[in-house]
């Protein structure tokens, strides 16, 4: 007991202290680095992290607008004699429509214009560039009916 109250604790701590500092000096704090083995002859830029944009302020003004609504999709109805049989005999309306326009876009357009349904649609692109479409009714609706009512007859 006597022994401890000699030295006391923070002389050991020290000494600790010293030793390690004699060995820092006797071998240097500076140990080498292994240089990397590159394997290849190309060097990838490392992948970092890439945060979503958070803008302060929206640099669009005025939202965009629709430009192939109902009203730009279907032009004009045809009214070829072609077109009459096709309504009399196949309960089919025929529409020059925006080349852009598709299948689905047509029959919404149909559905919003004259309130039909609409079985199926069938597009061609006419020699002349312009794009007809085929819209053939539900038996719910008759072709006659909706071409009187649009006035192509």
């Amino acid at each position: 007991f006597a022994a401890f109250l000699a030295f006391p604790s923070w002389t050991m701590a020290g000494e600790a202290k010293a030793k390690k500092a004699a060995k820092a000096l006797a071998t240097g704090t500076k140990s080498k680095r292994s240089k990397k083995i590159r394997k290849s002859t190309k060097f990838h830029r490392p992948k970092t992290l890439v945060l979503q944009r958070e803008p302060k302020y929206s640099r669009r003004s005025v939202p965009r607008v629709n430009k192939l609504d109902q009203y730009q999709i279907l032009k004009y109805p045809l009214t070829t004699e072609s077109a009459m049989k096709k309504i009399e005999d196949n309960n089919t309306l025929v529409f020059i429509v925006d080349t852009r326009a598709s299948k689905s876009k047509i029959t919404e357009a149909v559905r919003r214009m004259y309130e039909i349904k609409t079985a199926k649609v069938n597009t061609l692109i006419r020699p002349d560039g312009l794009k007809k479409a085929y819209v053939r009714l539900t038996t719910d609706y008759d072709a006659l009916d909706v071409a009187n009512k649009i006035g192509i007859i």
